[in-house]
């Protein structure tokens, strides 16, 4: 008699053909992220605050340091990705990234006031991140068959794990900080990170061959088990690197400028292995490159060298020669594959702008909740930094499914705007949302405090916004690149939202007031002019993506 099949012995074929509107396998991974996003965003909420209050650090300083700490959260998610689809498999980084983030949760949660170990615990905190943060949500795309129209809901269901997380996480642990002590909120981080892993290392067995290394079919178990220590112990000694970085923002600056474009190079590199080309359209080819190095040279003259000097309309006119150049040499060049790729690096480039805008919630937004805003929203008494932290994640679980079935109800109509489009809806909620933050000025009183009430409004229009082009962005990464590709691809995700958190911290500099016997009026003042220029960037980009449309739309092929 033949033994029945175990959850153990589940093949891929048998995983993806389940019945049902989600796999179970869905629901374990949900589980744990949302116990990792309830840790990740408990801290987010706390760091500037901190930096300032327990540290020490200026305004504009504590804005810097938290672009750059997140910056390398998100930087080292690229480097994880990688290691995960070339050496560990998924299950591994994900299991040897939640074990560092414990030990950096417990680090800070015995930091207050000690800057040293303060660094230590964030620098651990931020490799073990790396290991964690883009695996796992690979996984959910492996759930599915490709062309699964169901892909989409499981991604938004996983999304809402996220936030849900973050919910809790944002508004206890700012709440624990302020009622009882910082080492208590770190440490229920800590806790937090603890049960997550718990839950994926108790119910991974349910994944089959989800996640395991893709040395297996190559290597003997001695040599796998020597590649896996090699990593292993390379990310340990990263860490006193990450150590010096986070410290010296001088070395951020440096560090930025060059794995974005390395991390461009590779990818790059990866598209012409894809293989396809035109070889008879070789011109293709030629523009496409001219057009990529005339974007690198500009970078690079308009930010590290100080000799060379561009106007603002010499730099419009080579981006838009550039643009022209690497679209038609796109589209006479390369394969439909590559083109495919090629669309979701154009995405991936829109997400920095949207995340340096979103991710000032953790920075300049921190700061002017904690010092501008009453403690009062629809007659309640309230913590402004708890509304500061776990309002985005309530509108989300809140309203995600009403976005979703209004895409439905435009869809059965023939009306559903593609996501291109939607990417572009996205950065006009924003906008809009940041005119509303600027607009907190009218409603303050003489000392500099305004209204929590619209504060917290502007924090919804920021949510629809997101619900546009975040819980999409995850699933159109993985289909719109080869499955060897995904977890590059996903943690190229990721590295945009390292440069969207880097430039974030700059904004946020950039808007706060250095002057030592500055009033809470002067700092109102400061970041809301702030605020108003953002929501000018973020219409100007929302425009030109929707202007965009039809033609990478037409990159995309069959994907939708």
């Amino acid at each position: 008699m033949a033994l029945a099949k175990t959850a153990d012995t589940q093949t891929l074929e048998e995983i993806q053909s389940f019945t049902g509107k989600y796999p179970k396998q869905l629901w374990f991974l949900f589980l744990s992220e949302m116990w990792e996003r309830f840790a990740f965003y408990g801290m987010r909420g706390m760091l500037t605050i901190f930096m300032v209050e327990k540290l020490g650090l200026a305004d504009d300083k504590a804005n810097l340091q938290y672009g750059a700490t997140q910056a390398f959260v998100y930087a080292l998610a690229f480097i994880g990705g990688f290691f995960a689809d070339k050496v560990l498999g998924f299950r591994k980084s994900i299991f040897w990234g939640g074990l560092l983030m414990i030990v950096g949760s417990f680090t800070l949660a015995f930091s207050p006031g000690d800057h040293s170990l303060f660094y230590i615990g964030i620098s651990i905190t931020i490799v073990g991140t790396g290991f964690f943060k883009p695996n796992i949500s690979t996984m959910v795309g492996q759930l599915y068959k490709a062309g699964d129209a169901r892909q989409d809901a499981g991604f938004g269901l996983f999304y809402s794990g996220i936030n849900i997380g973050a919910l809790f996480g944002g508004w206890l642990c700012i709440t624990v900080a302020d009622a009882y002590s910082w080492n208590l909120a770190f440490s229920l981080a800590g806790i937090g990170m603890s049960i997550g892993l718990g839950i994926f290392i108790f119910t991974k067995r349910t994944l089959g061959p989800i996640g395991l290394s893709p040395l297996v079919a190559k290597m003997t178990t001695g040599k796998i088990r020597m590649y896996d220590i090699m990593v292993y112990a390379g990310s340990l000694l990263v860490i006193p690197l990450i150590l010096l970085l986070v410290r010296k923002s001088d070395y951020t600056d440096k560090f930025m400028y060059t794995i974005g474009p390395v991390a461009l190079l590779y990818i790059i590199y990866e598209i012409f292995r894809c293989g396809g080309l035109n070889e008879k359209k070789r011109a293709g080819g030629i523009m496409f490159s001219v057009g990529l190095l005339i974007v690198v040279a500009v970078t690079l003259w308009a930010n590290i060298s100080p000799a060379v000097t561009l106007s603002l309309y010499t730099k419009l006119a080579l981006d838009l020669v550039s643009i022209i150049l690497v679209f038609v040499g796109v589209f006479l060049y390369f394969s439909s594959l590559q083109q495919k790729i090629v669309v979701a690096l154009v995405f991936i480039i829109f997400s920095i702008f949207f995340w340096a805008f979103f991710e000032q919630a953790g920075g300049s937004l921190s700061l002017f909740a904690r010092y501008n805003l009453h403690h009062e929203v629809l007659g309640l008494n309230i913590n402004p930094n708890a509304i500061n932290n776990s309002s985005n994640s309530l509108f989300v679980i809140i309203f995600s499914p009403f976005v979703g079935l209004l895409w439905l109800w435009l869809n059965k109509r023939k009306i559903e705007p593609n996501t291109v489009v939607k990417f572009g809806l996205g950065f006009l909620f924003v906008s809009l949302a940041f005119y509303i933050f600027y607009f907190t000025r009218f409603f303050a009183d003489l000392q500099g405090m305004t209204s929590l009430n619209v504060f917290t409004l502007a924090y919804l229009v920021v949510t629809l916004g997101e619900l546009c082009l975040s819980p999409i962005s995850m699933s159109i990464m993985t289909k719109l690149s080869p499955k060897k590709l995904h977890g590059v691809m996903m943690g190229l995700l990721f590295l945009a939202s390292a440069y969207g958190q880097y430039f974030a911290g700059i904004f946020g500099a950039d808007m706060s007031v250095t002057t030592p016997n500055a009033t809470l009026h002067d700092k109102l003042m400061a970041y809301t002019e702030g605020y108003k220029g953002l929501s000018v960037y973020a219409l100007i980009l929302g425009i030109a993506l929707i202007l965009l449309s039809p033609l990478l739309r037409k990159l995309m092929h069959e994907v939708h």
